[in-house]
């Protein structure tokens, strides 16, 4: 008879004094970005090392008692460990860039709350989904090199993301193993009455929720998990799954994640003593809940809502990382309506209008999570420039009165954790003492290959492909026996060749990323791979959402195709793309494939990995690579945008892609000099590494958070939040103006030049504004330019303020003033009035402008 558990425990070892040291190292996350500490906990056993998938809990708890009492008597070990402990010790407490930063500039964040719905920040922890993760990790981990005082906020999925493996046919199968969060770096927070619990109101009952803590480097992570025995039925079901479930189910995580996880963030700083956050970052719209937890505090606190929203936006901020409107989270209102409809004293209809798609094009029934995050954070921004573009014109309709170009959605580029994805091997060579060039950046000399033989950039540039090879013949081996292929050992062990030209394509599977694209015409790619002499090979992952059976039958065509017989050794599909996968992929890869739709790719974060292994790119100019493309590091796909045939635009776009691989890649890559060394091709990895490097860090994407979002956003609440009746004084104001603005009319303009005039003129413009109720402080006039299409649509607009106006009879009063004819073509003007109050973050942040009835002809210059 076989008996089942019905609970489990872990028990963790009693480490001997001298290793204790041990402990604190694997509890703390800096270990895997820290090669120094990964070596030591390898040399304490390299066979479980490599059994237990790098996972220093794991090892500690399976290592023999004999084993640990030996390395008690060998000094070097025991040396070496304090060494390292003690550097740790240092990384925690010594003076980091954030320190100075904070002492020369007075409005720097005390802390910022951090929410995201997934980390990546190790595989040993499977909190993560794709990209999002990913940076999201990244984001923690280079604040913590840099000293920025962050606390993450997500959940503790019990299962995960699921784990994929393939059938015989190629079809995606998912399965999600039990994750017991005992057995992974996690400390459960305590207070001295036991652990902590958090409780929210979900669906008319109380959802129950305790804390986990991760530490990675300085920063916390706060992991709320809902698996505790004070809940019952669905809601205990509540952090199962990430991205999993229903309607109601995504609803309840994301409640969790916003209202729960403020609630987490002060019973962190109560027992802790950390300084409480004066700027939460919501990390796309899934987190958004947490502006209404914080309105909630506020009116507790004896504040109307509207000067509660007030604080509340003053100290957000909002990121989009979504390039199409499918893949924002939508509710319908009544959901929300009965959620929330006993949520303190929040005016429930107050709520709804924060979601509310009540804009040209929008769904009025529905309530929008992105909206929401918009309307509760005075500062948003896009993950890439072309993204941020296509965030403001996506959200235009929440700013209708203004030119796309002043949506008040900015960009920061997202970037990537050195030190977690660069070679070991190449960040040695980067390494540098001299700290005076203008390439070195956080302690890496970018340029440093410039210094490096080619023969020794060539051959770890091949040991990357050799390690790249090991790793895919040992996952290729497991997958090929799990879908049962007869025969698979043989031609496994020679999947791939160290000489040949490595290409990498690897990431989620929605239609727009188009996996399948270089299957467009099979002949052509056989012909590429089986090249007699020149051959090319190709490395390729990624997962489809469960539900998602479009994207499954994509990865089914590509894994049929790479099951034939005379392409299978130089092309390969791996399933369960993870973090444990994705480092030796990206530096073993010469060529980093990216083919969306462009602008579909919100940034694109792995060509930026593979840039920084000093992999080319080859790639449509979306995202990232849009702003930061030069011939130097790579490749750009044409994209056939004006095409309106989806099928005949894949079409010329396939045949791009191969024409590049032919005629430019591959003769790059095989044209060796005497001493058999591709030169042309290692000069594109010194020009990749030395100008991508700076550019594509992830400690470059937090510096700039701080400096252009989260110091004006901590300026802003510090400021509404000092002045005795600040935020009410704002609120009344706003309303004041909205209740006024009907009024508010540009009733006549006049120009003194005529309808054409020479570049370098100055023309004279005169308006006659009616201001209402509202006083000349209010408001303030504009005068705009700029480029004119045939609608009389004014575009790459300029602004300029008018000088304090004079009253005139009537209620009016008149503005004047010049502006220069700076450049030919047909160029048009218009006068706006504007609210004006020195606590807007921009001028549209009301939404609200007055122009002319009958706007005048626009003179051509």
């Amino acid at each position: 008879m076989r008996v089942r558990a019905i609970r489990r425990f872990t028990v963790r070892p009693v480490l001997p004094e001298i290793l204790k040291p041990l402990g604190d190292l694997a509890l703390n996350l800096r270990w895997c970005w820290h090669a120094d500490t990964q070596e030591l906990f390898e040399s304490i056993d390299p066979t479980l090392w490599e059994s237990c998938d790098h996972d220093p809990v794991t090892l500690l708890s399976q290592v023999s008692p004999e084993r640990l009492e030996k390395l008690t008597k060998d000094r070097k070990f025991v040396k070496n460990l304090q060494l390292i402990r003690a550097d740790l010790d240092d990384y925690l407490t010594g003076e980091l860039w954030y320190q100075q930063y904070a002492a020369e500039n007075s409005d720097a964040p005390k802390a910022i709350g951090y929410f995201s719905p997934e980390f990546g920040i190790t595989e040993v922890l499977p909190q993560y989904s794709g990209g999002l993760g990913i940076l999201a990790g990244d984001h923690l981990k280079s604040a913590s090199d840099l000293g920025v005082p962050i606390i993450g906020v997500g959940l503790l999925y019990r299962q995960g993301y699921f784990r994929q493996s393939l059938n015989g046919a190629g079809w995606q199968q998912e399965r999600y193993p039990l994750i017991d969060p005992n057995e992974l770096p996690l400390t459960l927070l305590h207070d001295d009455d036991g652990p902590v619990r958090i409780e929210l109101p979900l669906d008319g009952r109380t959802l129950h929720a305790q804390v986990w803590v991760a530490q990675v480097g300085r920063v916390p992570l706060l992991l709320m998990d809902s698996d505790v025995e004070a809940n019952s039925g669905p809601e205990r079901e509540t952090t199962d799954r990430l991205y999993g479930g229903g309607t109601d189910h995504r609803l309840a995580q994301e409640l969790l994640l916003g209202v729960g996880g403020v609630r987490a963030i002060r019973q962190y700083c109560r027992i802790t003593g950390n300084e409480a956050p004066d700027v939460f970052h919501t990390n796309e719209g899934h987190a958004g809940f947490l502006g209404l937890e914080r309105i909630r505090e506020y009116m507790e606190q004896g504040l109307a809502f509207d000067a509660a929203l007030e604080r509340t936006r003053a100290g957000t901020v909002f990121t989009t990382h979504t390039p199409v409107p499918a893949g924002i989270d939508r509710f319908p209102k009544e959901l929300i309506a009965h959620q929330f409809s006993s949520f303190g004293q929040l005016p429930i209809e107050r709520l709804l209008a924060l979601g509310s798609e009540d804009y040209e094009g929008g769904d009025d029934s529905k309530f929008n999570m992105a909206v929401m995050g918009l309307r509760l954070g005075q500062r948003a921004n896009g993950v890439s420039q072309l993204h941020g573009e296509v965030s403001r014109e996506m959200f235009h309709g929440l700013w209708s009165a203004f030119d796309t170009s002043e949506v008040p959605i900015s960009s920061i580029t997202n970037g990537v954790h050195h030190q977690t994805w660069v070679h070991h091997g190449l960040l040695q060579l980067l390494e540098t003492a001299t700290g005076d060039r203008d390439s070195v950046v956080d302690g890496y000399d970018w340029s440093g290959l410039d210094r490096v033989d080619a023969s020794t950039i060539w051959a770890m540039k091949r040991q990357m492909r050799i390690d790249l090879i090991s790793m895919t013949r040992r996952r290729l081996a497991a997958s090929t026996k799990t879908r049962g292929l007869a025969g698979s050992p043989d031609w496994v062990n020679n999947v791939l060749n160290p000489d040949i030209v490595t290409f990498g394509f690897a990431r989620r599977v929605p239609s727009y990323k188009r996996l399948t694209l270089m299957l467009r015409h099979p002949e052509r790619l056989k012909a590429l791979l089986t090249h007699p002499d020149r051959p090319i090979q190709i490395v390729i992952a990624g997962k489809s959402h469960p539900a998602d059976e479009g994207g499954k039958a994509l990865i089914q065509q590509m894994v049929q195709f790479a099951d034939a017989e005379d392409v299978r050794e130089r092309i390969v599909f791996l399933p369960d793309y993870d973090i444990s996968m994705a480092k030796p992929l990206y530096p073993g890869c010469d060529v980093w494939m990216n083919n969306p739709l462009r602008p579909y790719e919100a940034c694109g974060t792995s060509g930026m990995k593979a840039a920084l292994n000093g992999a080319a790119n080859l790639s449509i100019r979306d995202g990232w690579w849009d702003e930061w493309f030069d011939p130097a590091y790579g490749w750009e796909i044409p994209s056939a945008e004006g095409v309106d045939d989806p099928e005949y635009r894949d079409d010329l776009e396939a045949r791009a892609l191969y024409d590049i691989i032919e005629n430019e890649i591959v003769p790059r890559f095989y044209d060796v000099d005497s001493d058999g060394l591709p030169q042309r091709w290692i000069q594109m990895i010194r020009d990749t590494v030395a100008g991508l490097g700076p550019k594509v860090l992830a400690s470059r994407m937090v510096r700039d958070y701080v400096t252009q979002l989260y110091t004006p956003a901590a300026a802003s609440s510090a400021e509404i939040d000092e002045t005795p009746g600040g935020a009410e004084a704002l609120a009344e104001w706003k309303r004041r103006v909205r209740d006024a603005w009907p009024k508010v009319t540009v009733d006549h303009v006049e120009s003194l030049a005529g309808d054409a005039v020479e570049v370098g003129a100055k023309i004279h413009v005169s308006a006659l504004v009616r201001l209402g109720d509202l006083t000349p402080d209010d408001i303030e006039v504009q005068l705009v330019t700029g480029l004119v299409d045939s609608d009389d649509q004014l575009h790459a607009t300029r602004v300029n303020p008018f000088p304090a106006g004079v009253d005139q009879p009537g209620g009016l009063r008149r503005y004047e003033g010049w502006v220069n004819a700076r450049r030919a073509g047909s160029i048009g003007y218009t006068v706006r009035v504007v609210p004006y109050h020195r606590e807007l973050a921009n001028v549209a942040e009301m939404g609200l402008a007055a122009l002319p009835a009958d706007q005048p002809t626009p003179p051509t210059a």
